[in-house]
């Protein structure tokens, strides 16, 4: 078709094989559609189009991803609100009836609607990170590294020390929306392993909170491991390590500094203690 249809927040161009999305920047514009950019959606990662009217003498035009087809949706598993789904275009009232012809264009365009075997639309790239409320997400396009704050940490994170998990340890990743009551991000295990009951406690997961790990940070981190993991497929071989880089002096002190306190309250043995000092010290 080769047209452009705008609406409030995005436009989208249709093309003979994909919709390509094209999010504005401005300050009124969800912060994750700003994060998203643009988004090619192919039109065999279509299952419907629909038209509905909406608020304030609005329509809004609607594409219904397949399941399985976008990482994004897959991650953040019906939690986005209404007014940040990026799969809505809103319009106003007197652009129905064009709204009505793309819609029944893109219909006749449209095959298979069940669940598909890969993603078709694109993750985020890597590298991404964000800031949790207990630590700090990196993700690299093949790890994830988490880096524990020692204000907001759990004894049992610091235990662990900070965590690394290479993509190809990984079965999935599990999102809990900030908006919601006790949002975190997990990471699964690739095979069976007991997994702690509060996201706190777990070194394999950090923790939102208010102003921490918002959804257009949080959600295309989880969106672009997703796909990595999806990418790798199970058989794929268990990458060698890379050497972790020297810490700051000043940051390995502050770390034993934060261990002795926990040492000195009872929420670390003697030998935890002494184990993770030498390793912290090995670090330098």
């Amino acid at each position: 078709m080769g047209d452009v249809l705008a609406g409030f927040h995005a436009a989208w161009e249709f093309e003979s094989d994909s919709v390509l999305i094209r999010y504005e920047r401005g300050i009124r514009t969800p912060k994750l559609f700003q994060a998203l950019g643009e988004r090619r959606v192919p039109l065999e990662a279509i299952a419907g189009v629909t038209l509905t009217p909406g608020k304030r003498g609005t329509v809004v035009l609607r594409v219904e991803p397949r399941p399985g087809a976008d990482p994004l949706m897959e991650a953040a598993a019906g939690q986005l609100k209404e007014g940040g789904d990026p799969y809505r275009l809103v319009l106003p009232a007197e652009r129905e009836t064009l709204a009505e012809y793309y819609a029944d264009e893109l219909r006749g365009l449209l095959g298979e609607s069940g669940r598909t075997e890969r993603f078709l639309v694109a993750a985020p790239e890597a590298p991404l990170q964000f800031k949790a409320y207990d630590g700090k997400a990196s993700f690299d396009g093949t790890s994830v590294t988490f880096r524990w704050f020692w204000t907001g940490a759990s004894s049992a994170k610091w235990k662990a020390g900070d965590q690394s998990f290479p993509v190809a340890d990984l079965g999935g990743v599990e999102w809990r929306s900030p908006e919601a009551f006790e949002g975190y991000l997990r990471l699964l295990p690739r095979v069976g392993a007991p997994v702690a009951p509060q996201a706190d406690q777990d070194p394999a997961a950090v923790v939102f909170g208010l102003g921490y790990g918002p959804v257009h940070e949080s959600l295309p981190f989880a969106a672009a491991v997703l796909a990595a993991v999806r990418g790798r497929g199970a058989g794929s071989a268990v990458p060698v390590p890379v050497p972790a880089p020297r810490r700051d002096p000043a940051d390995i002190a502050e770390r034993i500094r934060h261990l002795g306190e926990l040492h000195q309250q009872g929420l670390v043995t003697d030998e935890e203690f002494s184990s993770k000092k030498a390793e912290l010290l090995a670090e330098l």
